[in-house]
């Protein structure tokens, strides 16, 4: 996943509404009017963030007649889930280290590891 796309993930997931409008598309797709129904926004508030998510590519559309029904695309989550992953690796292996530090500390008993 390049820099931008992960850039552009990350901003859509950091708003609650679109985070909200995603757990909704969920449970399956979802006209604009049906997602604007929880919120208390407008149907043109809910456009703007549907195009954001749109732009990051974690909800698409469809023409169905005069309906554009939206559903969730997984692949830019998965992706960005795998992004994380990698850091909290690095972390744990960091904890790991500390792990030991601390048992050696504890084993000399008067602090001072050598």
């Amino acid at each position: 996943m390049g820099t931008a796309t992960l850039d552009a993930t990350f901003l859509a997931l950091a708003d609650p509404t679109r985070r909200a409008i995603l757990a909704r598309l969920a449970e399956g797709e979802a006209t604009v009017n049906e997602l604007a129904k929880p919120f208390e926004l407008s149907q043109p508030a809910v456009s703007k963030h549907l195009y954001v998510l749109e732009k990051a590519g974690l909800v698409e559309s469809r023409v169905d007649g005069q309906r554009r029904p939206r559903s969730l695309r997984l692949e830019p989550m998965l992706a960005a889930g795998e992004w994380i992953r990698r850091y909290r690796e690095v972390w744990e292996m960091n904890f790991q280290r500390l792990d030991a530090v601390l048992e050696e500390l504890q084993r000399n008993g008067d602090g001072d590891a050598r």
